[in-house]
């Protein structure tokens, strides 16, 4: 071990970055749907070895210091973005004669861009690096708090956070509820980089004390998990069934405007499929975002025959194109969740507020348009973002928070904490994305926010990955990619309150006070020893 952490540690030039690309790479493997988190143990000491060796002159200036941490945790950060990210490109090739052309700049310019924050967050781990363990507390502040600003700056992208590897299975999931996502991606950094204060060991003794402790971390973690889940029964509304339509249409065929009618068809079908029990007065009928190609309430026929299709009572939540027309403004269109009566009228509507750079509007439009390009979405002009969050009202179920989409992995915008719903509804469409691990990352981090939350998540997906989940992140019902299907299912309850809220807004906080003290401790006592 010695000798693979000296190794590194005077690594230089191209052969550094290699290794540091190599390893952010090898740890996108702890993240879903692969879950091989041991791997951590491996890369992250190795980051912190190179650390160690990302030296400059004595002589140079405080920033120019920083800079060898900085290109080092850049280039984890790209291997672990791209080999993370990489399915996003996919998107290109649902129109590849007209958007083939930036799939490189996808592929590359996001993970270079998401880079940056694993390359500030490894500078400043440096700012009170030193020998000994507390080095790996002085990096788990430091990439702390990188992940934290990934999560909000430039409209937020948290996904694939390093925390998400201490949530494989349903009984780690629960620690989200103790530490919330931030506070799990401090606790990751410490428990996986543990192992570096190993080696090298210049006198022949070894401290076992931090990797021994970080094991019982992972020990304290699956134990809450378990007893928390053991004290949890299964229990459901019992006036509310919910039908989800998963109904796996190729992204390429959607807007098509042959294919109309066939997708109304589909979509009608499965949501009263032949010998499954029929829709009543208690069934909350769920279809995915975007669910049919068309603005729904320019369709009439459309309303007509889902009028005809619900029964008495029933209702159909579904993703939809809404049009705004206002006298001597352009029209705007919006990526909408409706709210369908038993008569085929339009009831009540969410407009999506979060929407997707590139994908639903175009940042800098006018510049970039001016240059050709525009977003991936099949209208001719960019979505308008909604004004609010809101909830929307049932007669057959509590009330719910509609999410469209990625609006669901930002954990600060899911609800307010004025009024609780009842559960989360969540619609997507990853067709976009194919048979890539995407999906499944997006999926698993819609439950971990439903965990957070202590709601249910009802999630109706064109594919990838439709399930209904208790307040607890259990899967009830799931469809498999790219299945054509519709799941039933009782809505489970919500618990009484969010778990622990009053207590882990605070936690990702007083853990990086905690990191900095324990790192800053060393740096001061041995200031004072001079």
């Amino acid at each position: 071990m010695d000798r693979l952490a000296n190794g590194v540690i005077v690594s230089w030039g191209v052969r550094r970055q290699a290794i540091s690309f190599a390893a952010g790479a090898a740890s996108v493997l702890s993240q879903p749907p692969f879950f091989l988190f041991f791997v951590l143990w491996i890369t992250l000491p190795v980051l912190v070895w190179l650390i160690d060796g990302a030296i400059d002159s004595a002589h140079s200036g405080t920033i120019r210091r920083l800079i060898p941490a900085f290109v080092t945790g850049w280039w984890f950060g790209f291997g672990y973005f791209l080999a993370g990210l990489w399915w996003i490109g996919s998107a290109f090739f649902v129109e590849a004669d007209r958007f083939g052309i930036l799939l490189p700049f996808a592929i590359l310019g996001l993970p270079a861009i998401l880079s940056l924050f694993w390359g500030v967050g490894a500078a400043l781990a440096q700012i009170f690096w030193r020998d000994g363990w507390q080095r790996i507390f002085a990096l788990a502040a430091g990439i702390g708090l990188a992940e934290w600003l990934r999560g909000i700056l430039f409209t937020g992208f948290p996904w694939n956070e390093i925390g998400q590897a201490l949530t494989a299975g349903e009984i780690m999931m629960q620690s989200v509820v103790l530490f919330g996502s931030n506070g799990l991606n401090v606790l990751a950094v410490i428990i996986f980089a543990a192992p570096a204060v190993l080696a090298p060991a210049d006198d022949g003794r070894r401290s076992f004390g931090l990797p021994i402790v970080a094991v019982a971390m992972i020990g304290a973690l699956a134990l809450f998990g378990f007893v928390r889940l053991s004290g949890a029964p299964l229990e459901f509304e019992p006036d509310t069934k919910i039908r989800i339509v998963q109904p796996a249409i190729a992204q390429s065929d959607k807007w098509r405007p042959e294919n109309r009618d066939r997708i109304v068809r589909t979509h009608l079908e499965l949501s009263q499929p032949a010998g499954r029990p029929k829709l009543d007065a208690n069934t909350v009928l769920v279809w995915p975002e975007m669910a049919l190609p068309f603005v729904l309430a320019e369709a009439p026929d459309a309303l007509a025959q889902i009028g005809k299709l619900l029964p008495e009572g029933a209702t159909l939540v579904t993703g939809a194109a809404r049009a705004e027309n206002l006298p001597g403004e352009p029209r705007r269109i919006f990526n909408s969740i409706m709210i369908v009566a038993d008569d085929g009228t339009l009831e009540a509507g969410y407009d999506k507020v979060h929407l997707v750079p590139f994908g639903e509007y175009l940042p800098f439009q006018a510049i970039l348009e001016s240059m050709g390009l525009r977003q991936l979405s099949n209208w001719k002009s960019a979505f308008a973002d909604g004004t609010r969050r809101r909830l929307l009202t049932l007669a057959a179920a509590p009330p719910f928070a509609p999410l469209i989409c990625y609006e669901i992995i930002f954990a600060n915008e899911i609800v307010s904490d004025d009024v609780r719903p009842g559960f989360l509804l969540n619609v997507t469409n990853d067709a976009w994305f194919g048979r890539t691990p995407g999906p499944y990352q997006h999926f698993h981090i819609a439950r971990l926010r439903a965990l957070e939350q202590g709601l249910p998540l009802v999630r109706a997906a064109n594919t990838g990955i439709s399930a209904l989940t208790d307040a607890y992140g259990r899967i009830i019902v799931q469809a498999g990619l790219f299945e054509r299907v519709s799941l039933d299912s009782q809505l489970p309850v919500a618990l009484p309150s969010r778990p622990f809220a009053t207590y882990n807004r605070f936690v990702f906080l007083l853990l990086l006070l905690i990191c900095v003290f324990a790192a800053f401790t060393r740096f001061f006592n041995r200031t004072l020893d001079k």
